[in-house]
């Protein structure tokens, strides 16, 4: 480590001078002579972790020792994840205390070796400061640090590492094994093979060469046998070929080919799921692919002309193709498999701070750590929500505790660079030289709908790019603080005047950002004096650090923090699925919602109704009160009101010109979106400076089961292809026998009278409809026939009744208003009624609970209980009065078989509590509210269905990742 110095950090955070130069650690939450630990409530929690597939144990210890905030998947996470010893042995970890201790006496004893602090009572207050942080949920270092930092084995703190790769057998043999030995270590890769010739040039012992496509194809397998060998999540790898490399149509079409396979191998009945027995036959699918354009590719898309493929080892132009139809091409099998990803070459090296030691030539497989080849960046986030203040209803973002919080971490974070060992030499030497750090946030998007701003609004996009520049800049500013007290970083002279461009950049941007309203003013003016302040420090004492921060996922750490929402994400959902202490799980809705009620302006009566509504219809569309320009604060990931795509990229780049790094993130598009809707997001990313983007198409992967027919020609990539033959799977109607059980039902629905008779199987389940209306007119009575026929062909072709109701539940026409059911008090139109009342008489209790859909008893019971399910003894108490309760007029016509529909429903419900469709996770709640898919894999651990987080995916139920962070 170096340990000049170019004069002492100055004002109230740092000293310098020979013998006593070291910082000065401010207190921000502690207090003097009390230990953080001993100002919280502790508690004993069991960890019992299952796979709900088959009721397995995945973990189990008990008697872990947490605080009494911590909610039950935080403390599971924690202890199954980041807990070492083996379990049941007296080396094993057994509560929070240990772990943070292990982790922060690391980094005060590294700190005080190295010379960080100005005296030992220095050191003491950064123990409790970054001790009381990580305790109470302010910030988390990422996974690799809770792996190893404190142990016996190497301890790596990084997650994210770049790799490189020459022309020549050796080194792409040096590939793959330091990506072996990555992925080993649970971590991932991601590297650039431009450098390898194309298959389009000679070998200099004649022949033409195999090109880099060919050469991904082993090092997929080797990181698909190293997955599969053991590691507790998928291998994460990103590989980059240069828009200019004479392959880089073979490389766009590597994925495009293998979900066609994938797709025949499925309709063939091979096991094709993500783990699979035979997904193993499939190429090239632990990896990301992401294509580097250049401005000069971008500007020949615009202008519509050629543009030149080069030669590796000469830099010749071997080929002229046209740039638009190229571009259209990575569209196209973006649209159809979600790769190629696009990352933009010269934004990225506009803002590279060391170029004089090499260009940016690669990411990290999600795409937000960007810097030299053969070097890792150790990642950490703060959780926004915890700097949010509210007194009385007057918020504020508490910028100075932020940045604070930022100095300390960001300390902590360079110390680590001290002690850590990596998995090559090379990463060693290149990270100890530039010591590149990763700082970022999570729980932006429950942020910005806590204080009242729609994700994709100007409001909400101020916030979040004040919140991103004050960071950067005190990250910097305390970078530049600590260069006066250890040295610079080594490669800091080489690079200073583009570092300190860079800065200016920076500052610029900063002064440049639009002010919005009175929340993010006080941020960017807090941002605007930091930056003053690196621009004047870095110029008289260097930085120690090359890079400061990124947008990672925050995956894991997310949930370890409890955070609604992970990097610079949105909400997923407004309803959210929560494990209850003592085991058991329920739904509730987002607390952040009450909390932007009340920053709008809503009364607590007011709240408490739309909550309600939220509650039971899973969105705020009709919610009583709501006005509906506010409707967009509450949009979502997924759901009846989704961001639009663009949403997505004018946030990515509000936030990318205050990040040395980049984001990761996925923009998600609907399944109604063509090739040309892809164009335009690549397209705009490039025009509003953003470093990296990818896209993900509804059903566009195969991660789930798919139809068998094949894409419409149009969707295929433009080249030939030869037809293939599709076994199509066509449903078979099954018909009523002539006599069948049947209920029927008279109803009013805003004074207009009608009939509904229901008529089931013997084996029950709902067979047709038949719908009469008396005194309505021919047009209504004949269409509501018409509904009521085609409705019954879709049950009897094995259309699922709750597909149906999730889908004409809430459907608002005239005649609409009080009916005369005690279940169903007002419905928005005849078809909400009929579906209402038929999912209250032929769905388990389960499915319809999670449909919003309870009978008058059931919320009646839910008011005095606080839950809608009826308790055991109930259940048996269901009877032919109990079910006639249930409509206003019934006529079955026998009531004896009436009486044994009845019995059979109680054993259903009884059978119904452990329902197929029970929800695991805020993904599987959404999908059984929505009636959707939501496109995501399937955890290799706990069965749990995935979700979303920056470019790689996590499971809420275990905290498993498929990414690097």
């Amino acid at each position: 480590m170096t340990e000049t110095t170019s004069g002492p950090a100055r004002g109230s955070r740092a000293k310098g001078g020979k013998g006593g130069k070291g910082l000065r650690i401010e207190r921000i939450h502690t207090t003097p002579g009390v230990h953080p630990y001993d100002e919280v409530v502790w508690e004993r929690r069991d960890v019992v972790m299952t796979n709900w597939r088959d009721g397995s144990v995945n973990f189990e210890q008990r008697g872990v020792e947490f605080p009494a905030f911590w909610s039950v998947n935080a403390v599971n996470i924690v202890t199954s994840k980041y807990f070492r010893g083996a379990v049941g042995t007296p080396q094993r970890e057994t509560g929070l205390k240990q772990l943070i201790d292990r982790v922060v006496k690391t980094y005060r004893g590294a700190g005080e070796e190295f010379g960080y602090f100005a005296s030992p009572a220095d050191a003491d207050i950064f123990e409790h400061e970054l001790a009381y942080a990580l305790l109470h949920q302010i910030f988390s270092f990422n996974s690799p640090v809770w792996f190893n930092v404190g142990t016996k084995q190497p301890q790596q703190v990084s997650a994210c590492f770049i790799l490189s790769v020459d022309d020549s057998m050796e080194s792409i043999l040096d590939w793959y094994k330091e990506e072996g030995m990555i992925f080993k270590g649970g971590s991932g890769a991601g590297l650039n093979l431009s450098r390898i010739r194309s298959s389009k040039e000679l070998l200099s012992s004649g022949g033409n060469a195999s090109g880099p496509v060919s050469f991904m194809r082993g090092a997929d397998a080797s990181a698909g046998t190293i997955k599969s060998g053991g590691a507790t999540r998928r291998a994460a790898k990103m590989v980059v070929l240069d828009v200019d490399h004479p392959d880089i149509e073979a490389f766009i079409d590597t994925k495009v080919k293998e979900e066609e396979k994938i797709r025949a191998l499925r309709d063939a009945g091979f096991d094709m799921d993500l783990g699979g027995d035979d997904i193993t036959s499939v190429q090239y699918q632990n990896a990301n692919n992401s294509v580097r354009v250049t401005d000069e590719f971008m500007r020949a898309v615009e202008s519509g002309s050629t543009f030149g493929l080069r030669a590796r080892i000469s830099g010749e132009v071997i080929e002229e193709v046209d740039a638009a139809a190229l571009f259209r091409r990575m569209a196209e099998a973006a649209h159809a498999c979600a790769d190629p990803g696009i990352q933009y070459d010269d934004v990225i090296n506009h803002w590279h701070t060391s170029p004089e030691s090499g260009r940016i030539s690669a990411s990290n497989p999600c795409s937000e750590y960007m810097h030299l080849d053969n070097s890792s960046c150790n990642l950490a986030s703060l959780n926004l929500m915890k700097f949010l203040s509210d007194d009385d209803g007057d918020q504020s973002f508490d910028a100075a505790r932020f940045a604070k919080v930022v100095e300390l971490v960001i300390t902590a974070m360079d110390i680590s660079i001290c002690f850590a060992d990596f998995p090559t030499r090379k990463i060693g030497e290149t990270t100890r030289a530039f010591r590149q750090l990763g700082i970022g946030y999570a729980n932006l998007g429950a942020l910005l709908m806590a204080t009242g701003h729609a994700y994709d609004s100007d409001g909400g996009r101020a916030l979040a790019g004040a919140i991103t520049s004050l960071m950067t800049g005190t990250s910097y500013r305390r970078s530049a603080e600590l260069a006066a007290v250890v040295g610079p970083y080594e490669g800091y002279a080489r690079n200073a005047d583009a570092h300190n461009r860079v800065m200016r950049q920076h500052a610029d941007a900063n002064a440049a950002a639009k002010r919005m309203d009175d929340l993010d003013t006080p941020v960017w003016a807090a941002a605007t004096d930091a930056w003053q302040e690196v621009l004047r420090l870095g110029k008289k004492n260097g930085f120690r650090n090359a890079q400061a921060s990124v947008l990672a996922p925050t995956g894991t750490i997310g949930l370890m923090m409890d955070c609604d929402t992970t990097g610079v994400e949105p909400d997923l959902a407004l309803v959210k699925f929560k494990k209850l202490v003592g085991g058991g799980s329920m739904q509730i809705v987002n607390n952040t919602v009450p909390k932007a009620l009340k920053r709008l302006g809503y009364q607590p009566e007011q709240v408490e109704a739309i909550v309600a509504h939220i509650a039971e219809h899973g969105n705020v569309i009709d919610a009583p009160g709501l006005r509906t320009e506010h409707y967009e604060v509450f949009d979502c990931a997924m759901g009846e009101r989704s961001i639009a795509p663009m949403g997505h990229v004018r946030m990515m780049a509000a936030a990318q010109p205050f990040l040395s790094g980049a984001i990761s993130k996925t923009v998600n598009m609907p399944s109604t979106s063509t090739v040309e809707d892809v164009e335009e997001i690549y397209l705009q990313g490039w025009k509003l400076g953003v470093k990296a983007l990818a896209v993900y198409v509804e059903n566009s992967k195969v991660g789930q089961p798919l139809s068998a027919k094949k894409k419409d020609e149009a969707k295929q990539p433009e080249q030939a292809r030869e037809p293939e033959k599709v076994v199509e799977y066509r449903p078979v109607r099954r018909r009523l026998p002539k006599g069948r059980p049947g209920i029927t039902t008279s109803f009013t629905v805003g004074g207009a009278e009608g009939y509904m008779t229901a008529n089931s199987y013997p084996d029950d389940g709902l067979g047709e409809v038949f719908l009469k209306m008396s005194k309505q007119g021919s047009t209504l009575a004949g269409m509501m026939d018409a509904f009521s026929i085609a409705v019954s062909v879709g049950l009897q072709y094995g259309v699922p009744l709750e597909t149906y109701v999730s889908k004409f539940t809430n459907m608002r026409f005239e005649p609409a208003g009080m009916t005369d059911d005690q279940d169903v008090r007002m419905a928005q139109s005849i078809v909400d009624y009929i579906f209402r009342r038929l999912a209250l008489d032929f769905l388990p209790f389960e499915t319809r609970s999670a449909l919003g859909i309870h009978t008058a008893t059931e919320r009646k019971r839910h008011v005095e209980t606080g839950s809608y399910e009826p308790a055991d003894e109930e259940l048996g108490a269901l009877d032919v009065e109990g079910l006639s309760q249930s409509a206003p007029v019934r006529d079955t016509g026998d009531v004896a078989e009436s009486a044994a529909r009845a019995e059979q429903r109680a054993a259903d419900a009884a059978d119904s509590r452990p329902a197929p469709r029970e929800a695991h996770s805020s993904t599987e709640l959404l999908e059984m509210q929505l009636g959707l898919n939501a496109d995501a894999p399937l955890c290799l651990s706990c069965g749990t269905k995935m979700r979303r987080a920056g470019s790689c995916y996590l499971c809420e139920g275990c905290g498993s990742t498929s990414g690097c962070s």
